[in-house]
């Protein structure tokens, strides 16, 4: 067992558990999974290979991504029924733990005027979605070897049941929030 995971396990848990007035341990709310998507509309319209794309996924998550196809045709966006649209990498587990440490441990310093993560990206279910501009801030990725820049989506679902109980849970584990600001009226 990793010690991230033996953190979350033996002092997050037990936290949670207090502050959140939970008799069965297994209702704690928990991290279920993390979904990485790469949308590939616009590579795939200038150049057919995404293959580059494909190999940082890899390299990022440790697994292999599927790549989707649209179901139908939007003349707007230049789609068609069955052309490629997307990436789609779901982590869990032993992975999807080691990513959230190194998420939170040092992806999140490695940004930009970073100053936070802000409040209104849950889902309303208890999921948080982070956007990722910037590509070249995980340290598997070497800049010698970049072909084009692309942003991910990162959405870490979560079995809290509410926003509230989700943002608790993502705060013990270590998110850095935006702290609420109170203006005047």
């Amino acid at each position: 067992m990793s010690q991230f995971k033996e953190h979350i396990r033996k002092k997050i848990n037990v936290e949670l558990q207090k502050e959140l007035g939970i008799k069965n341990k297994m209702a704690i709310p928990s991290v279920t999974k993390i979904n990485i998507n790469v949308g590939i509309g616009k590579i795939y319209n200038i150049n057919k290979d995404f293959s580059d794309v494909i190999n940082n996924i890899t390299l990022i998550t440790g697994q292999k991504p599927v790549v989707k196809n649209s179901k139908k045709a939007i003349s707007n966006f230049k789609l068609r029924e069955g052309m490629p649209s997307g990436i789609v990498c779901t982590l869990r587990g032993e992975r999807m733990n080691d990513f959230l440490n190194k998420l939170i441990n040092v992806i999140f310093p490695r940004m930009k005027d970073f100053r936070g993560l802000s409040l209104k990206s849950f889902d309303g279910n208890g999921n948080y979605n982070i956007g990722i501009k910037e590509f070249l801030i995980f340290p598997e990725i070497k800049p010698d070897d970049l072909v084009r820049n692309h942003g991910i989506q990162i959405t870490i679902v979560t079995s809290a049941e509410d926003d509230e109980t989700s943002k608790k849970l993502l705060t013990k584990l270590g998110f850095p929030f935006k702290k609420e600001t109170v203006k005047n009226k």
